[in-house]
């Protein structure tokens, strides 16, 4: 017997009604895929142009995360949407792969196309320049010359540049002193005024609330302690040395004592080929002249290091007011001048011994 099967109306109806949500469904997946693909088209393809002329040089520091890669773009105008770039870097990969450097991104180029160039490692590259504690500013400008290739001319214009120095926040007349000696990695393109920068900034970074509080504990300013710094720095080459040393300086300025530090009076002579501090050299007229006049010189003598800051911020307490050099690299320390004379005599035994 053959089976009948009716279909009714409500049933045609059910049938035709599914029919119709999957077109429906099929539109709007269609339309979605559509926004999708143009989303990513955009996102890939479209040109970013900015008004200068030439290219934009782009600087990712060590340890930068990849949202301040993007906010560096962003904010040079490198690119207009954050989004974008994002979306590119996440289809292709590319978040983890951008190092740091420095980078040339020509004008129009699309996002695509600027991931590209920062996943490529198109680093102009970097160098390490190791600056040592204590150095005078001429050496300094010749480190640069001989390692970045930069004008050391220029260096020392700049280093007296009053307008330069006031951009840098500083209110002195010279920037030696205020740029802190370390080992720095430098991208190969930055310029003079770039370099000096970074020194400056990174010798800010001392002076922290700590600091401060410190300063304002022993009655001393920046410029004051910087001074005393390289001071310090141009005494003694044993770190260990300088909270003593230190506390033998303050110990003199509290009482009012010259400090008769000679790395003031090698100051005055450093461009002299014979360096050796000699005694008619003690009687040179100048306020840098510690054996002459009272006080700390008017400004640093040398771009002392941590270690010879941290020291003029927290000398050691003791009643030392004399030091004179042992032979062997470090010092011998007295509270009393007839106790320095016996240490100056052992020394200057020595001295005939060599």
């Amino acid at each position: 017997m053959n089976q009948v099967i009716n279909i009714n109306n409500s049933s045609r109806s059910r049938f035709f009604g599914l029919k119709d949500k999957i077109k429906k469904l099929l539109y709007l997946t269609s339309l979605l895929s559509g926004l999708v693909i143009g989303l990513l088209l955009f996102a890939f393809f479209t040109p970013n142009y900015y008004s200068e002329k030439g290219t934009k040089r782009i600087f990712v520091e060590r340890g930068a995360t990849f949202n301040n890669i993007i906010d560096t773009l962003y904010y040079n105008n490198v690119i207009s949407n954050r989004y974008n770039i994002k979306i590119v870097s996440y289809i292709t990969g590319g978040t983890n792969k951008i190092r740091a450097g420095s980078y040339d991104i020509p004008n129009g180029l699309t996002y695509n196309e600027i991931m590209d160039i920062l996943i490529s490692n198109f680093s102009l590259g970097e160098k390490l320049v190791t600056i040592q504690e204590g150095i005078w500013q001429p050496n300094l400008a010749r480190i640069f010359k001989n390692e970045l290739g930069l004008d050391s001319s220029k260096i020392m214009g700049l280093s007296q540049d009053i307008t330069f120095i006031h951009r840098l926040g500083l209110d002195v007349e010279n920037l030696e002193g205020y740029l802190l000696p370390e080992t720095y990695y430098f991208y190969l393109d930055r310029n003079e005024e770039q370099v000096l920068r970074k020194l400056k900034e990174e010798m800010d970074k001392i002076f922290d609330d700590s600091a401060r509080v410190q300063m304002e504990r022993i009655g001393m300013t920046k410029n004051q302690i910087l001074i005393l710094a390289s001071i310090i720095e141009g005494e003694s080459n044993k770190m260990e040395e300088f909270k003593t040393i230190s506390g033998v300086y303050h110990n003199r300025l509290e009482k009012g004592m010259l400090l008769q530090a000679d790395p003031t009076v090698q100051f005055l002579i450093r461009n002299r080929d014979d360096k050796r501090v000699k005694s008619s050299d003690l009687t040179l007229d100048s306020p840098y002249n510690t054996y002459k006049y009272v006080g700390l010189p008017p400004s640093p003598i040398n771009n002392p290091g941590k270690a010879a800051i941290e020291a003029a911020l927290y000398p050691e307490q003791h009643d030392y007011l004399y030091f004179v050099a042992d032979g062997t690299g470090g010092h011998k320390f007295a509270k009393t001048y007839s106790e320095h004379q016996i240490y100056v005599r052992e020394y200057r035994r020595w001295l005939r011994s060599q």
